[in-house]
């Protein structure tokens, strides 16, 4: 369709007639057969693509690499047994974390498919919801305020249309959209009868074509020329560390191979055991267990009603301090009651009553709580007028005006927050039918307004005004007629007072952002256990200089009249402090959903809000969250686990290896015995992400500290080569072993104490004080098992290994639990010492 090049530039006539369309929409069998059309084999096959490139990324580590390399090479110069066992053992190490990584992405692939969004579109003239994915050129779109644009489109009709198109030109202030023609040179920014993926409509409504879809589009091209991918500070964290203690094991593997040269040691012995040392030390694991750590805890959560978008979102949870939140839906039951509709004097008033009810019934906008209460009253007895205009509502105007006729009579009914409609009101009618000069008015409405408030009733106001035409536009509102209050009542949510203590008890403070009036939001706030709550209002947020907020928010438990753009600036001041969680579901919220640590929504929120947020709640409820803080935590106290590990006993082993290779006329253990270890002692390491979690351990925000690394690795590196070292003493001198005897003892001797540290270092507290996990425990006993059966297996020859006899067993296992009770005591000492929470 080389001709839609420029759709912008065309008719829409012309336009629906190129894409074999027309207003009432696509058939159903047009769109499949179009929809299927897009599924190229390219995007059928991705599948097996996606599993070929992960099990490709397993052998990828530059250090297993090289290991290949040096293996593939041995082989040609025919050390063809043990190339083979050791090819062997690093294929089953990496299927093991194949295996592993693609079954939490899969359970990653089912928690976003359960978060498609939506999009309604015409077929066949009838209004019809299909996911994103499934919109085809041709399609005519229905969009509201708070829909994502799911494709590049042309608009055909538009009322009051507002398209925020930030994530497409960087723009943040949203453009008025409408139909016409544009010349085929116009830049994008300035197409303003088009609409373009990724961007998302703030207010208005509209009917659009689609011209582009799928990676046709603007946003399209732009992905798939580059990715982008925002690290979580754990995340960068985890990286890092991975970095740094890859160059050390690099550093000391090429001492090792140097000093055994200079020694006359075999070279390709030598190559190789450098290079295994290296694989061995390395935490190879860390992505596998991180990625598998997180898709457990996203599936704990899907079972609680809360689906996980971004897997490192898991990990961000954990650290959350602060939690900040509008107050409806969350603090209060989200279920809005109309409590009354007064006049201006506070008296009940049918002719008000109409006018809201008549406002809210014809309005086209997305849908609200406000609208729907409305409209669940009894409409009114008077014939049902006839619209013929409507201005919708946003959130700069904070108003939505519908015009009706009736009984040949035409008017503009306005309702909307009290400060934006009495600005625009110079009269006020009274009780008598009169109307007056609203300035006289004016203080005791003000009066009036701020006692709603202060009984916890949210007031908004209604206005009206006669037409003498059939058009109407923005500037038209204005010298309306003050009508009187629609007083709405939200209370509190059961539980909700409990659900904040347990917030309090996992030490997440709780701060309320609300667009409310303040007095409303202070009663609220008294509700749910705040005695004297402190207030900041939107008003003098815009006087607060940025350095005096940062000071300002500490003190601050409520936000009110917050604008939306105010969101963002609080959140930001916060962060200086916090590690924040926002929870929002309007379009006002996506910029401080954003902006915070961790953006929450919810399952009936707007399109864009739910496609900013990390985390999406099936229900809004704040015990929910804590269980996802909670489990928040437990992964990253797993994986924690894993990394105190590697860091301590894995890394102490190696490096005892590798320093009493440089003294003795053999190597200690051969490269084959030393990449088994790793394959035995992983195989309970993978389970580590299902292990119980001490509560002491999820009491407090998890945070990544490498300066606590740094001391676990030299305490415990250090505790780990003591007896090591203790181990070669009994082996060489003591029992005088031979290089099999000797290199069978030190490989039972390892692999022993990193299985058994683990349970050691699992909990803070002594290790009988605290139950591991069952599949945890399952596969530490198998391994043990294993290892102690291996020296007399049949396979034992061919892996340089020989039955030992009890005196040499005996005392291999005697260091090692001399190695286990000393740990204990030292990681008791070292977490109630050293690591400050």
């Amino acid at each position: 369709m080389a001709s839609l090049e420029n759709f912008w530039s065309q008719d829409p006539k012309e336009v629906l007639k190129l894409l074999d369309s027309s207003l009432e929409g696509l058939s159903s069998s047009q769109a499949q057969k179009r929809y299927l059309s897009t599924l190229s084999k390219k995007k059928r096959q991705s599948s097996f693509q996606k599993d070929l490139r992960l099990l490709i990324r397993q052998f990828q580590s530059p250090l297993v690499m090289l290991l290949l390399g040096a293996v593939i090479l041995s082989a040609f110069i025919g050390e063809r047994s043990d190339v083979i066992i050791i090819l062997v053992i690093l294929i089953l190490a990496g299927l093991m974390s194949f295996f592993q990584e693609r079954n939490a992405g899969r359970v990653v692939e089912k928690l976003q498919s359960l978060m498609a969004l939506k999009s309604t579109v015409l077929r066949e003239g009838a209004n019809v919801d299909i996911p994103n994915e499934q919109v085809v050129p041709g399609d005519i779109l229905i969009l509201n305020a708070g829909d994502m644009v799911p494709a590049d489109c042309l608009l055909l009709e538009s009322n009051e249309l507002h398209v925020n198109e930030a994530s497409l030109t960087g723009e943040s202030f949203p453009l008025r959209k409408e139909a016409g023609k544009l010349p085929a040179n116009t830049v994008l920014a300035a197409r303003n009868n088009s609409l373009w993926e990724g961007t998302h409509v703030v207010s208005g409504t509209a009917k659009a074509v689609v011209v582009w879809a799928g990676t046709d589009t603007q946003f399209g091209k732009i992905v798939q020329g580059a990715g982008r991918v925002v690290e979580t500070s754990f995340e960068k964290g985890i990286r890092e560390f991975g970095y740094f203690l890859m160059k050390i094991t690099l550093v000391l593997s090429v001492f090792i191979l140097i000093v055994n040269l200079l020694v006359e040691k075999s070279i390709l012995d030598s190559a190789l055991f450098a290079l295994a040392l290296a694989v061995g030390m390395a935490p190879e694991l860390l992505p596998a267990i991180t990625t598998i750590a997180m898709s457990s805890g996203a599936k704990r959560l899907m079972e609680k009603q809360v689906i996980v978008k971004k897997l490192s979102a898991i990990q961000s949870l954990g650290e959350v301090n602060l939690l900040c939140t509008d107050k409806t839906g969350t603090i209060t039951e989200g279920l809005i009651r109309v409590d009354r509709i007064v006049n201006g004097s506070d008296q009940s008033d049918d002719f008000v009553r109409n006018l809201a009810y008549w406002n809210a019934f014809f309005q086209t906008g997305y849908s609200n709580p406000i609208d729907e209460a409305l409209v669940s009253l009894q409409p009114p007895s008077s014939p049902k007028p006839e619209k013929f205009g409507e201005i919708p509502y946003d959130f700069i105007r904070k108003r939505l005006s519908i015009a009706i006729a009736l009984e040949g009579e035409k008017m503009l009914i306005t309702k909307g927050a009290y400060t934006q409609i009495s600005e625009i009101c110079t009269g006020i009618k009274t009780e008598d039918g009169k109307v007056e000069d609203i300035k006289l008015w004016k203080r005791r409405l003000d009066q009036t307004f701020e006692s709603f408030g202060k009984n916890g009733l949210r007031a908004i106001a209604v206005c009206f005004k006669h037409l003498n035409d059939g058009q109407i536009k923005r500037e038209d509102e204005k010298d309306m007629i003050f009508a009187g209050f629609v007083l709405l009542q939200d209370p509190i949510k059961e539980g909700i007072i409990e659900a904040i203590q347990e917030l309090k008890d996992l030490k997440v403070a709780l701060k309320i952002i609300s667009g409310d009036n303040k007095n409303v939001a202070k009663s609220i706030g008294r509700q749910i256990g705040i005695a004297s709550p402190k207030v900041l209002t939107g008003k003098e947020l815009a006087h607060t200089s940025p350095e005096a907020l940062l000071q300002k928010v500490k003190e601050v438990d409520i936000f009110a009249e917050i604008e939306p753009q105010q969101k963002e600036r609080i959140i930001r001041a916060l962060k200086s402090q916090h590690t924040v969680a926002y929870m929002g579901d309007g379009i006002n919220d996506v910029s401080a959903i954003n902006a915070a640590d961790t953006g929450i929504s919810v399952d009936n929120a707007v399109d864009v809000t739910k496609e900013a947020a990390d985390i999406v709640l099936i229900e809004k409820d704040l015990s929910v969250l804590a269980y996802g803080i909670r489990e928040g935590r437990k992964t990253f106290a797993n994986t924690l686990k894993y990394i105190y590990i590697s860091t301590g006993c894995t890394f102490g082993n190696m490096f005892s290896v590798a320093f009493v290779s440089m003294v003795l006329p053999f190597l200690p253990m051969l490269p084959k015995q030393i990449l088994l270890t790793n394959v035995i002692s992983d195989v309970p390491y993978l389970s580590i992400t299902s292990d119980n979690v001490d509560d002491s351990q999820i009491q407090n925000p998890g945070k990544w500290d490498i300066s606590v690394i740094r001391k676990y690795m030299l305490i415990f590196g250090i505790h780990s080569s003591f007896f090591d070292g203790l181990t070669f003493l009994v082996l060489w001198f003591v029992l005088k072993a031979d290089e099999a005897t000797f290199q069978t003892g030190w490989f039972i001797e390892s692999i022993m104490s990193e299985l058994l540290i683990l349970f050691i270092i699992r909990t803070h507290k002594k290790f009988y004080q605290s139950r591991p996990g069952k599949y945890l425990l399952i596969f530490a006993l198998l391994s043990f098992a294993f290892t102690l059966a291996l020296p007399y297996l049949p396979m034992a020859s061919s892996l340089g290994l020989v039955p030992l006899d009890s005196l040499t067993l005996g005392l291999m296992l005697s260091i090692v639990a001399l190695y286990i009770l000393t740990g204990d005591f030292l990681k008791v000492w070292f977490f109630k010492k050293l690591v400050k929470h």
